[in-house]
């Protein structure tokens, strides 16, 4: 653990999820393999020829870049921005509209199914359930885990996830909504996460203090210094105040 700020006293808590509290590579990874096969499944029920198509990342990209020039907002909802590219995939392969959004709500809710489908290892429970006995507990977060499947939900007072009406980091927005939320001052809010963009740079922005805990060496890098760096989040219990 090292300090490179003062560190105030804080009464709660925030956490980053993906790459934070679990290495969230490999269940993407997973997820994006079970999706193609899903997808080649699904889209021949209507008649579309599988072997004609992969439906990986390549053919779904153009798509990502036409809803996101039409509706640029949706960048701050990654599932919602994720059902538009289905939509707009379907229709392009011969889906009637309605077709297609059938598919694309059934494909997002299987991707969000399968991205969640893994477990915390029970000392993860075990310290946000310390944790939380101290002081109250907040999740934001820019991606769409499903809290609940994965068994975190109770731990936390409150869960922002990026969307339509949460900006994603490292927009402020979702700090002060935190803030007003456990009717705290910023600097009495201490956030930890691992990107260095999003988590520590967004946290400071906001007047918050920041823990950045980096465990899979997958975050932006810093170019603003944290309050303070964690090797695990177990150091947390030595400064709670």
């Amino acid at each position: 653990m090292r300090f490179y700020r003062r560190l105030h006293p804080f009464h709660a808590i925030s956490f980053d999820l993906d790459d934070t509290l679990y290495s969230n590579k490999p269940i993407m990874v997973a997820t994006d393999q079970k999706m193609v096969t899903y997808l080649k499944k699904s889209l021949s029920g209507y008649g579309i020829d599988s072997h004609s198509y992969r439906f990986d990342f390549s053919f779904w990209w153009p798509f990502r870049q036409q809803v996101i020039a039409q509706s640029p907002e949706l960048q701050h909802d990654v599932g919602l921005l994720r059902e538009k590219i289905y939509y707009l995939g379907a229709l392009s392969l011969g889906l009637t509209s309605t077709e297609a959004n059938i598919f694309a709500a059934t494909a997002l809710a299987y991707f969000v199914e399968q991205r969640s489908n893994f477990t915390l290892p029970q000392q993860t429970h075990d310290f946000l359930s310390f944790l939380q006995r101290k002081m109250p507990l907040v999740a934001i977060s820019n991606g769409n885990v499903d809290t609940q499947k994965i068994g975190i939900a109770k731990y936390f007072t409150e869960h922002f996830h990026a969307s339509i009406d949460n900006k994603l980091k490292p927009d402020r927005d979702m700090f002060d909504k935190t803030c007003t939320a456990l009717q705290l001052r910023p600097k009495q809010l201490l956030h930890v996460g691992d990107c260095g963009k999003n988590d520590v740079f967004g946290a400071i922005n906001a007047g918050c203090q920041t823990a950045w805990l980096n465990p899979y060496k997958v975050g932006k890098p810093l170019k603003i210094l944290p309050t303070l760096a964690l090797d695990n989040i177990e150091q947390l219990a030595k400064i709670l105040t």
